[in-house]
């Protein structure tokens, strides 16, 4: 008969340490990595741009209590103020919203089928596929990036292949357009969007679409009845993974898209080394953040209020 822990009270108090470490470090690492750097930005957002190293005035101190209250009514929100007035930031998050919405929608209509077939496949070939999906990871993100360049250009692979096939009769222009910079971001985050939607597959219950057959469901309409459903977390949970990194992405538009592409990611950029204003660098940070994490914590607030 095994003995029982809660008998034995040496054990309690070790017990209650480890389960103190294993759920206090999750959020030490929050406030490390999380909320740590987005205060040290807030308050780079409240300064006062400067000619020096850094380039900015500290908006206040933390000498004395009382100094920091002092200072803290004195605070000047006009970085916030230029954001809201100068149309080139209201631009260029819509725009950022907007391409990362029309590529996750792509990458989402790439990766289901993908994830299905991993899920249907049999045993054996579950393990390679998994393999092949997160093989590009092995390689650096700016390489396979650039690898595109090769492939997307007039005289790149696909305009050759598209002329060699007789498709075409002139090279199409790909490169430095929108188009692709929706390519770049539909492959580079496609295993994102494959692994949460395979996670979600692969636990479902394969009998009940049996049984819906037996019952006489055609197979489309139990997809849609069962299937889909019951993968919407998997979907979520990959929209979210794809959407937020692409709306501040900057990588991809600076070497796929045109110097006209406006994206967040790319006036961030320009804001922090070239113009060297970080305050208003740092400012549009925390609007990006607010406007990317605000109607995710109230979506998931709803749906953890939504009946099971």
């Amino acid at each position: 008969m095994a003995a029982n822990p809660s008998a034995n009270p040496s054990v309690r108090p070790v017990s209650r340490l480890y389960q103190t470490i294993v759920i206090g470090l999750p959020y030490l690492w929050l406030v490390l990595f999380f909320l740590a750097p987005f205060l040290i930005v807030l308050k780079i957002s409240l300064s006062e741009t400067a000619i020096a190293m850094p380039p900015y005035l500290p908006a206040f101190a933390l000498d004395s209590v009382s100094g920091f209250m002092a200072n803290l009514q004195k605070l000047d929100f006009a970085n916030y103020v230029w954001i809201f007035d100068d149309p080139l930031y209201l631009n260029s998050y819509l725009s950022s919203l907007r391409i990362a919405a029309i590529s996750t929608a792509a990458t989402l209509l790439v990766a289901y089928p993908f994830a299905y077939g991993m899920a249907r496949a049999p045993d054996a070939i579950r393990p390679i596929l998994l393999m092949l999906t997160i093989l590009p990871f092995w390689t650096s993100f700016l390489i396979r990036v650039y690898a595109w360049i090769g492939i997307l250009k007039n005289e790149g692979l696909l305009n050759q292949f598209l002329l060699w096939t007789g498709v075409i009769s002139t090279p199409l222009s790909i490169l430095n357009t929108e188009m692709a910079i929706h390519i770049g971001i539909v492959y580079s985050y496609l295993p994102f969007m494959v692994l949460p939607i395979y996670a979600s597959l692969e636990r479902m219950d394969i009998r009940l679409i049996e049984a819906a057959n037996d019952l006489g469901c055609p197979p489309i309409r139990a997809f849609w009845a069962i299937t889909v459903p019951l993968s919407l977390p998997g979907v979520l949970a990959g929209v979210f993974l794809v959407f937020i990194p692409a709306v501040g992405e900057f990588v991809i538009p600076d070497l796929l898209g045109s110097s006209n592409t406006l994206m967040i990611g790319k006036t961030l950029w320009d804001e922090f080394f070239s113009n060297r204003d970080w305050p208003v660098a740092s400012a549009v940070a925390v609007v990006l953040l607010l406007v990317l994490v605000v109607p995710i914590m109230a979506f998931q607030r709803l749906q953890a209020k939504a009946p099971a």
